[in-house]
């Protein structure tokens, strides 16, 4: 298993500086350089000049991404001066609140899915079977944003069961000290992927039920519930780690089109108003740490599918 570990670790080293090269480049492609998106159009060639030698823009390009590298490993991601306030200062502020919607909107549709997954596969092609999977499917191809307007329109505007938008000066635990404001926007973004992991878990669960242990253990005289829970779902559920891993990339895509339909101040929000700002500094910042988070994100996946799976233990070894 340590072997496996390095490989990844290794791999996941390997996209991030090519993550953080891709960043770099872009941000040598802005119109006029940063001189001219941090003073404006206005400004003169003898400003831009004095501009670029001051940050060291009119270095190589390889002493300039040398420098990047170094600014990042100190924790600095550039300067937005459309805010007038460090990329670095903005997105600590604005993180920790999209961890907490992910990471609890995630767990969510972890359990909801994998029961619901289970008992679909139980009940095969029964009609509770026909009309999850019909459910699932209408959930899948659902737009985030009209998923998140209809319920505004239905449990805020009609039934006034729920607030519109969290408060804006919310803490990142406010959504465990006032749950009911955050309801709309956990439930917008699991149901993105409730369909899609339950499908697959009534996949992995019948593929497994189709094993020669499990048939070991029903001969034996297992109940259906202890081999189901007892002996089928730890290895049914290894595939469903991978799939967490594969899906954060849409995940955390998701949260920004759930931030900025629910006013959550989150990363999420804070890309899109950069994005009409023109703040191309920020833009870059909240890209390459949603980038990164989503890489590491992928390897803490690998990572428990290496613990829970020996296979993966015992070729990594090797």
């Amino acid at each position: 298993m340590f072997g496996y570990l390095i490989r990844r670790f290794g791999q996941a080293i390997i996209v991030i500086l090519g993550v953080t090269f891709i960043v770099f480049i872009l941000s040598q492609l802005i119109p006029g350089g940063q001189a001219r998106a941090a003073l404006g159009p206005r400004a003169t060639p003898s400003q831009i000049s004095n501009f670029n030698i001051i940050n060291g823009y009119n270095q190589p390009l390889w002493v300039q991404y040398w420098h990047y590298l170094l600014g990042l490993l100190k924790g600095n991601l550039g300067y937005s001066y459309k805010n007038n306030q460090s990329v670095t200062s903005l997105i600590a502020q604005r993180l920790p609140k999209t961890l907490v919607l992910l990471s609890v909107s995630t767990i969510l549709a972890l359990f909801i899915a994998i029961p619901l997954g289970m008992s679909q596969a139980v009940r095969r092609n029964s009609v509770y079977d026909y009309t999850v999977t019909a459910t699932s499917f209408i959930l899948y191809a659902f737009p985030a944003f009209l998923l998140g307007e209809l319920l505004i329109l239905f449990f805020s505007f009609n039934l006034n069961w729920f607030p519109s938008q969290p408060p804006s000066t919310a803490s990142a635990w406010a959504l465990f000290s006032d749950p009911r404001a955050f309801v709309l926007p956990v439930f917008t973004l699991a149901a993105l992927t409730i369909a899609g992991f339950s499908r697959f878990m009534r996949s992995s669960v019948l593929d497994t039920l189709t094993e020669d242990y499990i048939r070991t253990a029903k001969a034996k005289g297992g109940s259906p519930r202890r081999v189901l829970y007892g002996h089928a779902l730890r290895n049914a559920l290894l595939p469903i780690l991978t799939l967490i891993g594969l899906t954060l990339p849409a995940i955390v895509g998701g949260a920004l089109i759930v931030e900025d339909i629910f006013n959550y101040p989150g990363m999420g929000l804070l890309t899109v108003q950069a994005a009409s700002n023109d703040d191309i500094p920020l833009i870059l910042g909240t890209t390459l740490v949603a980038t990164v988070a989503t890489v590491l994100g992928s390897l803490f996946a690998d990572v428990l599918y290496a613990a829970a799976d020996p296979r993966i233990r015992l070729s990594g070894d090797n």
